[in-house]
């Protein structure tokens, strides 16, 4: 294809920033832009930068957004159907999008009004209401905020006792430490079963195939113990649409054409064999979904976002297998304490074993740029966070996908870096077996 001018915009944080590298590096002309001052040395010699996005719009011939938000009070979805209705190509949502995932309440009625079957739930502004709905409705809960803080992802809290008294404490807890900030909180009934994501790339008037299937990993420690985090890993695989994602995605093609939604979007959902429950939406790209799903599309990105911008059906080639990916994290990640950062983290020299050069410019396959930068051609790690790279492994089996990613790991060398060592392990051990038994990854009944 000929060379196309793309301009990625992000807001808080810059985690479309290797997915900008990899197109820049296919020839393309790029422009990145980042809104968050903390965050914009992010991607620093990897990619060209702007200062100012909108003075871009009409150089570009595809604007790409990353997230839900830019600026503090308007979301991308309105950018994006502004700049659509001004006759630009834009990979990006819709005011009534961004809603799926800032107002859990909403989005579980979108799914009911297109018959998608969801969890019982109920939605309280009154800690004391909702602690009464508990006792009054004993049972495990999870207890999801709502507001500004529902991104704090720590908060989110998956209820054990039968009885819901951890769930009434937890309340108890988060009225004391943060109610002068969270709005309200969702109580959803909580589901046993295996915990998959179902996404697809939809191009302004149906779902591009294949769909991808992926399984998040948001605890901080391997065996999903300690807090949750925006997320440590993930595993995934393509397929074409089967019974799993009609039941779920493939009942909104229509509610999203006439949105004209353009972009990935992604329902988290728990599956059993009575059924399939949805979770939460997540209508951008997700992080670091986007990066796996980045290396194992063999054809070329920036073609699949061309062709996805202007409503066509991307010619795309995908791994045919399985892919697995891990995040590589510093201190104090996932919490904000800036002198320990400091003293830790802040522009640490990323070094790669298997290079040459101590200068580290060459990267092993597979090693995936989040929170760095290049100076005179040393990777540093960039912004406040400590979430520099993503490591990524492909194999025919998802084992296999584990070997590769996490023998590219032992290859980075950043002092006091960590990560998720079980990443995979959970289709390994069973889920992919009972999603195969219980009909979901078949094709769809008719």
């Amino acid at each position: 294809m000929q060379p196309t001018k793309f301009l990625f915009v992000s807001a808080d944080a810059a985690l479309i920033g290797d997915v900008a590298w990899k197109v820049h590096e296919e020839g393309h002309d790029v422009k990145y832009y980042i809104e968050a001052e903390s965050d914009r040395e992010i991607a620093d010699g990897f990619v060209p930068k702007t200062d100012d996005w909108r003075a871009n719009v009409d150089w570009a011939d595809v604007v790409v957004f990353d997230d839900v938000w830019v600026g503090s009070d308007v979301g991308t979805g309105e950018l994006a159907a502004e700049l659509r209705a001004d006759g630009h190509a834009v990979v990006g949502g819709t005011p009534n999008t961004d809603r799926l995932e800032e107002d859990r309440g909403y989005a579980m009625e979108v799914l009911e009004a297109n018959g998608v079957n969801t969890i019982d739930h109920e939605e309280f502004t009154d800690f004391d209401a909702g602690i009464q709905h508990v006792r009054e409705n004993p049972g495990p809960y999870v207890v999801k905020p709502l507001g500004e803080v529902q991104n704090v992802k720590r908060l989110l809290y998956v209820g054990d006792d039968d009885d819901g008294s951890d769930v009434v404490d937890v309340l108890r807890a988060y009225e004391k430490a943060w109610g002068h900030r969270m709005k309200g909180f969702q109580l959803q009934r909580k589901v046993e079963g295996v915990e998959v994501a179902v996404c697809g790339f939809f191009n302004g008037e149906r779902f591009v195939e294949p769909a991808n299937f992926n399984f998040e990993h948001k605890r901080l420690f391997p065996g999903n113990i300690g807090p949750s985090t925006g997320e440590m890993g993930t595993s995934m695989f393509w397929s074409r649409r089967n019974d799993l994602f009609e039941r779920t995605l493939g009942r909104l093609e229509g509610w999203l054409a006439d949105e004209g939604y353009v972009g990935s979007i992604d329902l988290n959902c728990i599956v059993n064999e009575t059924g399939v429950y949805p979770l939460e939406f997540t209508p951008r790209f997700g992080y670091p979904t986007i990066t796996l799903q980045e290396e194992s599309i063999e054809s070329s990105t920036g073609e699949f976002f061309r062709e996805l911008a202007f409503g066509r059906d991307p010619d795309v080639d995908v791994h045919d297998g399985y892919q697995v990916g891990i995040r590589v994290v510093l201190p104090p990640f996932p919490f904000d304490d800036e002198k320990t950062y400091d003293e830790n983290s802040r522009n640490a020299a990323i070094v790669f074993a298997s290079d040459d050069d101590d200068g580290a410019t060459t990267p092993p396959p597979g090693v995936h740029i989040e929170d760095a930068k290049r100076v005179d051609g040393q990777w540093r790690v960039a912004g406040d966070s400590g979430m520099p790279l993503v490591v990524t492994g492909k194999g025919d089996t998802m084992g296999e996908a584990q070997r590769q990613a996490y023998e590219r790991v032992d290859d980075v060398l950043i002092p006091n870096l960590y990560y998720r060592d079980d990443i995979g392990d959970r289709w390994v051990d069973g889920d992919g077996d009972r999603l195969h038994a219980w009909g979901y990854l078949g094709p769809a009944d008719e």
